[in-house]
Parts: C-alpha cells; sequence; structure tokens
C-alpha cells in the first residue's frame, strides 16, 4: 500500500520524538506548578491533606510522643468490629474565632526581654502554620493590670482622694513597654489574629472601696468609665492593634483577687444598657461588647443580662470559665438564647503541671467539649511565666502554670501548648462545626475549614489501648490512640 516504507519509519520515529519532548517538558512544567501551588497551600492552608489518606497528628504523653504528624493512614481499612466516629460535614454548627491564651502583661514582658532572634523564633511557632508552628489564633489581653502583671495599674491612676471624671489623664504607658511591642511582632506574623480586652478592675477612683481589690463601681461612674473602654479601644487602634471584643469584667463574682470587681448581673446589665453600649455606638466601634467571663456553675448570670432587652441589643454573647460548674451550661444559654455567641475565655492548669491528666481533662472538657457547646474559642490560662511562676501582684496567682516557662532564652513547653496545639494548628478560623458520633470513651469534635478540609479531634479516654473507625461520607478508615492519646486527623 506504501511506496515508501523506510521513508515513512523515518517520519513516525521523528514525530515520536518530537512528542515524547513535548510530553516531558509539559510533565517538568506541570511538576514545577504543582510544587508552587502546594508550596503555596501550605502557607495558606497549613498541613494541606493528600486527597484519599488522612494526615495523623498524635499528642501521647506516655510515650512521649508531643504533637507529632505520624505516617498517614488510607480510606479503605474501616473495621466492622471496631467503634466508629462517623462525619456529617452537612450537619453544621458554629463558626470558630480561634485556640489560644491570655498575653498577660507579665508574658509580654517575659518574652520581650528575649534576645531578638530568639523572641523572633518563638513567636513564629506560636503564630506561624508554617513548619512547626501551632497557629495560634485568638489572644486574650488585659484592659490594665491582670494579677499577673508585676504590679497593679490603670490607665488612670491618680493619688488617693483625686478624680478624672473627664479622664484628661488616661494613658496607655504601662502598656507601651512590654505588651504593645509584643502584639506588634505577633500582628506582623499573622495580621489576622483575633484580640479580646478584659479589665480586671477601673481606676481605684472609680470603685465603692478605692482600692484595686474588690469593691463596685460607683454608678456616678457609670458614663465615665464607659468613655474609659472607648479611649482604650481608640488608643489601642492607634497603635495599629484592633481589638475584636472586650468583656465587661473579668469574674465579676470573684473579688478577692487582686485586682478585682464585683459586679452582680443586675449592674452589669445596667452599666451595658445605660453606658456602655450607648458610649460604643456613639463612637461607632465595631468591636464587640461580651458579658459574664466566669464560670459555668453560674448560667443565670448571662441570662439575666440577657433577658433585659435593653442591654442584649448591644450584646454579642456570653464569656465563660471552667473553674466551677458543667460545660454543658454553655448550651444552657444558648439554648435561652441561640441568636447569641458563646466564647470560652479561661482555664488554668497549676504548677508544676502533669501532662498526662492535664491534656486529657483540658482536651475532654475544652477542646472537644466547650465547642461541642457552642464556643466559637478556647483560650487558657496564661501564655508565659518563669520558673517560679512569676511575675504576678501581691495577692495575685502565684501557681499559674504558663504554658510556656520562659527562663531568659530558654524555653519549656508545659502542658497548655499542646493542650492549644491540637486544635490551633489546623481549625483555622473560620471553621465552622461539623456533626460527629458521640462515642464511648473516645470525646471527639469535628471541623470543616474553608478551604474544605475535615479535622477530627480526639480523646481516648478509657485506660486502654482502642482502635476505632473514622467514617466520613461513606469512606472508612482505621485509627488506634493508646490510653490518654489525643489524635488530629485531617483529611478532603
Amino acid at each position: 500500500m506504501y511506496k515508501h516504507p523506510v521513508r515513512l519509519f523515518l517520519v513516525s520515529f521523528l514525530i515520536s520524538l518530537l512528542v515524547s519532548f513535548a510530553n516531558a517538558s509539559y510533565g517538568q512544567t506541570s511538576s514545577k506548578r504543582a510544587s508552587s501551588d502546594r508550596a503555596t497551600s501550605g502557607q495558606a492552608n497549613p498541613g494541606g491533606a493528600t486527597p484519599g489518606r488522612i494526615e495523623f497528628w498524635l499528642t501521647d504523653p506516655t510515650r512521649p510522643v508531643l504533637f507529632v504528624q505520624q505516617p498517614s493512614l488510607t480510606f479503605k481499612d474501616g473495621r466492622k468490629d471496631s467503634p466508629t466516629i462517623h462525619i456529617d460535614p452537612a450537619q453544621t454548627y458554629q463558626t470558630i474565632d480561634g485556640f489560644g491564651y491570655t498575653l498577660t502583661g507579665g508574658s509580654a514582658m517575659l518574652i520581650s526581654r528575649m534576645e531578638t532572634s530568639a523572641r523572633a523564633k518563638l513567636l513564629k511557632e506560636l503564630f506561624s502554620t508554617e513548619g512547626k508552628g501551632i497557629g495560634v489564633s485568638y489572644l486574650r489581653v488585659s484592659i490594665g493590670a491582670s494579677d499577673l502583671d508585676e504590679q497593679v495599674f490603670s490607665y488612670d491612676d491618680l493619688p488617693a482622694g483625686e478624680t478624672d471624671p473627664t479622664l484628661a489623664k488616661f494613658s496607655l504607658a504601662p502598656d507601651q513597654q512590654h505588651l504593645i511591642p509584643i502584639l506588634k511582632e505577633i500582628l506582623a506574623i499573622n495580621p489576622a489574629i483575633k484580640l479580646l480586652g478584659s479589665p480586671w478592675s477601673p481606676p481605684t477612683w472609680m470603685k465603692s472601696n478605692g482600692n484595686s481589690k474588690g469593691g463596685s463601681l460607683k454608678l456616678e461612674y457609670y458614663d465615665t468609665y464607659a468613655r474609659y473602654f472607648v479611649k482604650y479601644i481608640q488608643g489601642m487602634a492607634k497603635e495599629g492593634i484592633q481589638l475584636d471584643a472586650v468583656t465587661i469584667q473579668n469574674e465579676p463574682l470573684h473579688p478577692g483577687n487582686n485586682p478585682s470587681l464585683l459586679m452582680l448581673p443586675a449592674e452589669q446589665a445596667l452599666f451595658i444598657k445605660k453606658s456602655l453600649g450607648p458610649a460604643f455606638k456613639a463612637a461607632k466601634l465595631k468591636t464587640k461588647i461580651i458579658l459574664y467571663d466566669h464560670n459555668a456553675d453560674r448560667p443565670d448570670y448571662p441570662i439575666t443580662v440577657l433577658s433585659d432587652p435593653d442591654a442584649r441589643k448591644y450584646v454579642d454573647g456570653s464569656a465563660f470559665h471552667l473553674y466551677g460548674g458543667s460545660i454543658s451550661a454553655l448550651s444552657e444559654v444558648h439554648k435561652a438564647y441561640p441568636d447569641k455567641n458563646l466564647y470560652f475565655t479561661e482555664q488554668w492548669i497549676g504548677a508544676p503541671g502533669n501532662l498526662k491528666g492535664d491534656l486529657a481533662w483540658h482536651v475532654r472538657e475544652l477542646i472537644i467539649g466547650a465547642t461541642r457547646n457552642w464556643s466559637r474559642t478556647v483560650l487558657q490560662w496564661n501564655l508565659a511565666a518563669d520558673p517560679k511562676q512569676n511575675p504576678h501582684t501581691p495577692g495575685g496567682c502565684d501557681q499559674c502554670l504558663g504554658a510556656l516557662t520562659i527562663n531568659g532564652n530558654s524555653v519549656k513547653r508545659n502542658p497548655a501548648y499542646y493542650n492549644v496545639a491540637v486544635a490551633s494548628k489546623f481549625v483555622r478560623p473560620g471553621s465552622v462545626r461539623i456533626a460527629s458520633d458521640e462515642v464511648k470513651n473516645l470525646p471527639n469534635v469535628a471541623f470543616k475549614t474553608p478551604d474544605g478540609r475535615m479535622v477530627l479531634i480526639v480523646l481516648n479516654d478509657s485506660p486502654s489501648t482502642q482502635t476505632f473507625t473514622i467514617d466520613s461520607e461513606g469512606k472508612q478508615a482505621t485509627a488506634t490512640l493508646s490510653a490518654g492519646a489525643v489524635g488530629t486527623f485531617v483529611w478532603r
């Protein structure tokens, strides 16, 4: 049929070479493009998971393996004889704002005194998701001193007997030495981090007892104290630091701390509707007002305040601690006012800490428990202290173990570091909690991230090793956790 078979063979051979060369070049370009895409994804979306596989990060205090990536699991080997955690991404709950700590004035002081390179390395580890970064995404700071500052102060301290109703002497100077510079360094790493401000006490001249400890806010200073909040938020904004929210008073039913203030529910409702809400509205502030900020044994406190419609209209939601009560109390408040948000803002660990017990309790009750009960945040108290649990005010907490123990440039990572890390690196702000089965001895919570990944956090709360199945939209995989271990599972 063909008159020149040799010529035809040569032409075909040349065409084949050209096609092979083109495919090789395209493959090389595609490989580079894919590599670039993965690198970009790794920065914006930490721990990008391969379809069909589950990334597995293990925190096992008995081995110890402390938030370390393990070999991936595969969606193919589910076991019918093991407990199963079914994930349903179609059933959604609250949006997550973030996980983190309180950056007390004392924490900021210790970090600021580190050498520049050591401080930069630590802050990147805490607030970036790149590499070993744990991606802390939410911080609480004190408005004025907390009990973990070196000394008590407000932004308008005066000699005894003097008052300043116009706040002419208001100044953020006490925070400009350590806290504000550290916040600026953190914002340079994560500009999207959210900040919550909480006061421990107003200036003493506004109080019924004239003391930093206890007493109540005088009615005559309600409007002045509201302007104090406004000046604080505006002053921080001038420093380039935006406050996402404020609580009205840290632990308003605990006037025994130093500093502290007693503020009963009726007083808080009156302060909100008479002074704070109108002041925020007049100043056109976008900063949210969050009430309560105390233990889960008194859900009646936020419900009482929210039952006042003139106060409720100014309030974003309620904040909780868990030194008393049950974490399920958050759901009581949600049921009463489902349009108002919930936040978990503080839980301490007493020195010297116990990683096995602290990890299990805090992950079960807070990382899992608080978010299953509608909380948008989980914050630990506090970020850092020195080896002797300093600094603190006279009468302040002298046994509060920081997530970090900082001694010069030396950093030790304590239980609260890992309690937060198991969630913060992967459950990024904007993630939504999704449905997952409640399984005996395997407390868990699941999320869908803004980029479409699933994250499942599971604690083996039994005294023996547990094998279980993860079922996601009809796909199964098998996982095993030792007693007391926490698994963070990430997939697409």
